[in-house]
């Protein structure tokens, strides 16, 4: 159970004056001596607080192992819209998730409890980010712009990223709870992992949920396309697999929404990444068939122009 860490994390979180260094103290009064880095990231409107924790596995790089490392990203715009709107919003259950999901582990790794691979996470605070229109029902924006916010998350050190987002403004994935997506990989949206469905059941309880993907959604942001949103913009940045991790509603929610966090969903979603955490540093679980993947490669090519910006005139 991660409730103890989700709450004390909300508690840090939901306040106009939080900081990036406030989550930082939280995380270090669990473990003082934790790899963690903060550092504000200024963007074209204004600017947010990058928090980034490094949790070193028992047989990882960090360490002069071999375990693969896992990321995973808590992706959104921001955490509240003040002053336009008062407290918490829905679109910071990524940020919520992520940090649930460090604190759980520094607590583990105090007790004792050692993943093999090292574990990184990463996510932005910000309680002042703006608004922007968008159909069926507005998103939040953010102070900075996408590919900053990649080029500060997604390194060559990642073997596999977990992207957890608020995902409740659409009509595509209805139900209350959280969903996964396919794969994704070099411009590839794979089959969904046979590994991450049994991991996703074994945690909930139910059968697993899988939200589509259109082959725009994981192109970059700004090419003027739609994109369901940002949950799997990290793909765009790295060749490692990417799969997105949506909290997620039965009817459309704005990111803007305050009282909209539920906290059973989003613990169900981070006791789900942790779980995959542990089995993926210990090789028990793939993201994808490297096999099937050559094979789609050599058929039909490399797909990575889909990482890009595209054709210009």
């Amino acid at each position: 159970m991660l409730l103890k860490q989700l709450m004390e994390a909300f508690d840090v979180l939901d306040s106009s004056t939080v900081t990036g260094k406030d989550v930082e103290t939280y995380l270090r009064g669990i473990q003082p001596d934790a790899n963690i880095e903060v550092y504000e990231l200024k963007g074209p409107s204004g600017s947010t607080d990058m928090v980034k924790v490094r949790i070193p596995g028992s047989r990882g790089k960090a360490s002069g192992g071999s375990a693969p490392t896992i990321g995973i990203l808590g992706r959104l715009g921001g955490i509240g819209a003040r002053p336009d709107v008062i407290g918490f919003v829905s679109d910071g259950d990524g940020a919520l998730a992520a940090i649930t999901v460090a604190a759980k582990l520094l607590d583990m790794r105090k007790k004792g409890d050692v993943l093999e691979g090292d574990v990184f996470v990463s996510t932005q605070i910000c309680p002042h980010a703006p608004t922007q229109p968008h159909k069926p029902v507005p998103f939040m924006g953010s102070p900075v712009e996408m590919a900053q916010v990649n080029r500060e998350e997604v390194s060559p050190e990642l073997d596999a990223i977990l992207s957890v987002d608020t995902t409740k403004g659409n009509r595509v994935i209805n139900t209350r709870g959280f969903a996964i997506s396919p794969t994704v990989k070099g411009g590839y949206i794979l089959r969904t992992s046979e590994d991450l469905l049994e991991k996703m059941q074994i945690t909930t309880g139910r059968l697993p949920y899988v939200f589509p993907l259109a082959t725009q959604d994981i192109t970059p942001y700004g090419n003027n396309v739609f994109h369901l949103n940002s949950i799997l913009q990290p793909a765009t940045a790295t060749d490692a697999p990417v799969v997105g991790v949506a909290v997620t509603t039965e009817t459309m929610v704005p990111g803007c929404a305050t009282g909209a966090s539920h906290f059973s969903d989003v613990e169900e979603a981070s006791r789900f990444m942790l779980e995959v955490a542990k089995s993926y540093g210990a090789g028990d679980l793939k993201f994808y068939d490297e096999d099937e993947y050559a094979l789609l490669q050599k058929l039909y090519g490399p797909m990575n122009h889909l990482m890009t910006l595209g054709k210009t005139e």
